[in-house]
């Protein structure tokens, strides 16, 4: 005869197992998302187990963890960054959180509206501010503002005011001290910034997310309206880790200093998230994407070797992206590669000798740019030069040698394999044989390439 107690065992068992296989799969779930071109697999525990998430200790392109007594290798072709280390802990501090709070009936119950919305936003948040991640009680107790103005700008993203798409943003204040802002204080009868202020229509019409962001008090409160170019005055001398679009530097500087985070909801539906001076993410074609844009610009650089010429090209592929135009720089090792790539009459070099023989073709205008370096061409002739179908090549140095250039390729395997992605990733493909490329894809995406691989995009 089974007795009650004997059911009452068996039902913890089983409720047990239940929230540990749910909460592997919200694991590798979490973590695939995240990490797509990484590979995730689950091992044997040895004799000593293996460190947990938390404190998951990469060697090169491998981190080893447990959870819920499995072990997991995460396989990356390359050594994970800091930003990529600090998201997987982030994804294990919101469910290792979560967890707690649901084997806990008291906090439980009174908790269920906190697993509202997307795990993924969780784990943004997490990462942005971890404060209230690190415990059940953390989490039933302290506003997620984070999550709540990602909420927001979700929201707003599928609603129109007058036939225009909305554009919004937010300053979230943060908690570190810092000389030029003293913490805001709250008016009375202060709103929550939260999912429900988009049900006021005129909501929107309060800040435009370029110009203007409603700013939110640690409490998680919309206290007051900014000019963030005011904010930012303050930190104008102060220099920028990587170069951001023109229309955001102002949103850079505005977090440089005292923990404040930056969320916009751009003219092209695309969230941003800027902290410490970067932007950090980007919800963009129905998916977050981490920037990591300190040491994905420092591979640029580096591959570069010409500081001032990385800074120029990556601040003009940041603004193609906001008008969302395709293009395509190529960085030659070797001016005399040159002619492998591109065809005679691409090369700035093949000037037209001016007689009037009733023919018109594009090299008519090379005189134009023949012998010049980027560095002294304007950024918004450059952007108007990468906008023309085909590649911009520069040698080393930053002189042009081609705009709206035609590039060879040979059938590489790469090249086959890559078509259906379309001819400028092809082209970009075939072009890494010969220096570095950025590509700016028309959906937003910036891609570096070398040596015949993709190494990132964001």
């Amino acid at each position: 005869m089974i007795n009650s107690s004997t059911i009452g065992i068996r039902s913890q068992e089983t409720r047990t197992r239940f929230l540990s296989g749910l909460y592997s799969d919200l694991l590798e779930n979490g973590i695939r998302y995240f990490f797509p071109g990484a590979t995730l697999e689950r091992v044997q525990l040895g004799a000593e187990q293996m460190p947990g998430l938390l404190g998951a200790v990469p060697s090169g392109g491998q981190v080893e963890f447990e959870w819920m007594g499995s072990g997991y290798s995460l396989t990356s072709t390359s050594k994970l960054s800091d930003h990529e280390r600090r998201l997987l802990r982030s994804i294990g501090m919101v469910l290792s959180a979560r967890y707690q709070l649901l084997t806990n009936e008291e906090l439980a119950a009174q908790s269920f509206q906190l697993f509202r919305g997307l795990p993924e936003d969780r784990f943004v948040s997490a990462f942005l501010d971890p404060t209230p991640h690190t415990s059940a009680e953390a989490i039933a107790g302290l506003p997620d503002r984070v999550a709540d103005a990602i909420e927001v700008l979700r929201t707003s993203s599928m609603s129109t005011y007058e036939n225009r798409r909305i554009a919004t943003g937010v300053l979230l204040f943060g908690s570190m001290p810092e000389p030029c802002h003293v913490p805001p204080v709250t008016p009375k009868g202060a709103l929550r910034y939260s999912h429900l202020l988009t049900t006021i229509r005129s909501f929107h019409r309060l800040c435009d997310g370029l110009r203007t962001l409603a700013l939110v008090d640690q409490n998680g409160l919309l206290a007051e309206l900014i000019d963030v170019h005011e904010w930012a005055e303050p930190y104008r001398d102060m220099p920028l880790a990587v170069p951001p679009a023109a229309d955001y530097i102002d949103h850079c500087r505005a977090t440089l200093c005292g923990g404040h985070i930056c969320l916009i909801l751009s003219p092209n539906g695309e969230i941003k998230i800027y902290s410490d001076g970067v932007p950090v993410f980007r919800f963009i074609d129905g998916k977050w994407r981490l920037v990591d844009a300190r040491h994905r610009y420092a591979l640029w650089k580096k591959a570069i070797g010409n500081a001032e010429l990385a800074e120029r090209l990556f601040a003009v592929a940041l603004n193609l992206t906001e008008s969302r135009r395709g293009a395509l720089f190529v960085v030659l090792d070797d001016r005399e590669s040159a002619p492998l790539l591109v065809s005679q009459p691409d090369l700035l070099e093949n000037v037209h000798d001016g007689a009037d023989d009733g023919v018109t073709s594009k090299d008519q205008l090379h005189y134009l740019l023949h012998d010049k370096s980027v560095l002294d061409v304007p950024p918004t002739v450059l952007e108007n030069i990468a906008r023309i179908d085909g590649a911009v090549v520069l040698c080393p140095d930053a002189n042009l040698l081609a705009f709206g250039a035609i590039l060879h390729h040979h059938s590489t395997e790469e090249a086959l394999n890559r078509t259906v992605e379309g001819g400028r990733t092809t082209a970009a493909i075939a072009a890494s044989r010969y220096g570095t490329v950025l590509k700016i894809s028309e959906d937003g995406v910036i891609s570096m390439y070398r040596g015949g691989q993709c190494l990132w995009e964001m």
